[in-house]
């Protein structure tokens, strides 16, 4: 049973598929999968998961709010870099256990690495030995991570 008023209680499979109630299915850990692309493009800018504290304040604000695993905290998207992604459209699946964030941009970039997406390399296929060399797909930093969050090694680096 739930006790967000945002959310209904998942009773039965027909409610869930074809109801018109947000009744969201977190996985074990409490997390939903979310694809983020952009409005106006399509491009896949970031994936990234939320918690139910997460979708809510999504939802409440109209900002992507995301559960950060490597900090273990939740993460106003922008907030630090100033590039806030304001929710145009927000989707969830037929087993609403995932969600596709459509946004925009002010400044237009996703990536803490200072790319436009996080999927800024290809990976070639039908390679037969390795390792894998990458392609950049973009060329181009939109902004200096250096310059926005200091020179403190980034806590999801190995």
């Amino acid at each position: 049973m739930t006790t967000n008023s945002l959310f209904a209680n998942r009773v039965s499979v027909e409610q869930v598929e074809e109801g018109k109630l947000l009744a969201p299915k977190f996985d074990a850990n409490g997390l939903l999968p979310v694809v983020t692309t952009d409005a106006e493009s399509g491009e896949v800018l970031m994936m990234g998961v939320m918690n139910e504290e997460a979708l809510t304040l999504t939802i409440k604000t109209g900002e992507a709010h995301y559960w950060s695993r490597s900090r273990k905290c939740l993460w106003h998207k922008g907030a630090t870099s100033g590039l806030i992604q304001k929710v145009v459209e927000l989707r969830i699946d037929d087993d609403q256990d995932a969600v596709w964030l459509r946004v925009a941009i002010d400044g237009g970039a996703s990536c803490h690495v200072g790319y436009r997406s996080c999927f800024y390399r290809a990976v070639p296929v039908e390679v037969e030995n390795g390792p894998v060399e990458l392609q950049f797909t973009e060329t181009e930093k939109t902004f200096d991570p250096v310059e926005v969050y200091g020179d403190a090694p980034n806590p999801t680096q190995l």
